[in-house]
This record gives C-alpha cells, sequence and structure tokens, in this order.
C-alpha cells in the first residue's frame, strides 16, 4: 500500500484537524486489522444510517454504545465462563472488544436493538435550520425599504 504524506495539508488548513487526523490513520492503516466483530454500515436512505454488528453470544448487560466528540463506542465487556462446561472445540468467540467509529458533524445516534445475535444502531444525519439553505428575496434597488407616513 501507498503511504502519503499529508503535513502540507496540516500546514496550509485551520479546523479541519479532526479531518486530517482521520485521514492520517486510515491511510497509515492504524486500524490495527482489527476485524471482531464483524459489521456492516448501510445507508437506508439519504439522512438515515444503520450500523450492525455480529455479536452473537453477548447480551445487553455485556454490551455498551457512547457517543463523545464525535465517536461512536461500541464495547462488549467479555462474559464469564461457564466453568462446569469442558470444550472440545470453542469456535464462537466471546471475548471482550472495543471497536470506535468517527461521525460526521450532525449525526445523531436513534436507537439501539439487539435481535438474533446481531446489534442494529440506526444513526440519522439531522442538520440544524441555520445551515439548511434558505431562499432570499430579491427587492429592487428603488422599492421602499418600509411604510411611509403619508400626511
Amino acid at each position: 500500500m501507498r503511504n502519503y504524506d499529508l503535513t502540507p495539508l496540516f500546514r496550509s488548513s485551520i479546523g479541519f484537524d479532526r479531518l486530517m487526523r482521520l485521514m492520517d490513520s486510515a491511510t497509515r492503516g492504524e486500524e490495527g486489522g482489527a476485524s471482531y466483530p464483524p459489521y456492516n454500515i448501510e445507508k437506508v436512505d439519504d439522512q438515515t444510517y444503520r450500523l450492525t454488528m455480529a455479536v452473537a453470544g453477548f447480551s445487553e448487560d455485556n454490551l455498551s454504545i457512547t457517543v463523545q466528540d464525535n465517536v461512536l463506542v461500541v464495547t462488549g465487556k467479555a462474559r464469564a465462563d461457564d466453568e462446569n462446561v469442558q470444550y472440545l472445540y470453542r469456535g464462537i468467540a466471546g471475548r471482550a472488544f472495543e471497536r470506535h467509529f468517527q461521525l460526521a458533524d450532525f449525526i445523531k445516534i436513534g436507537e439501539a436493538n439487539l435481535e438474533n445475535g446481531l446489534l442494529k444502531i440506526t444513526l440519522q444525519r439531522e442538520i440544524p435550520e441555520a445551515m439548511k439553505p434558505r431562499t432570499i428575496e430579491i427587492r429592487p434597488a428603488h422599492a421602499p425599504k418600509g411604510k411611509l407616513i403619508e400626511s
């Protein structure tokens, strides 16, 4: 994989530091090849996304979802092994995990459901009214700005 030097972008931009760190970590491969638990990211419509994680063997009590500084963190605590069970083969992973997802601005967490070993988290883009496009009325230059009082 080719490595890119993003240093010139760091020097010439202001306020994009989070984006630059994200690009830098993506190009360096700092995820570390973590693949547990597997997940899907779906685009439901223009404003709605769904994150689905395969968390077989975890209950609601073993999972936690937090959001801070535009980072979604999904954590799974390892469950205690049943001491009365002797495994001949153990293919179902039950180890602890922590997954981080960078969220774009104005992304809010909707709801989270755990069903059939799949944790589904709905994310909604909510753009504030001040950021939405608005139409400005154009008046002729000679039009009066207010009502004139006639005597």
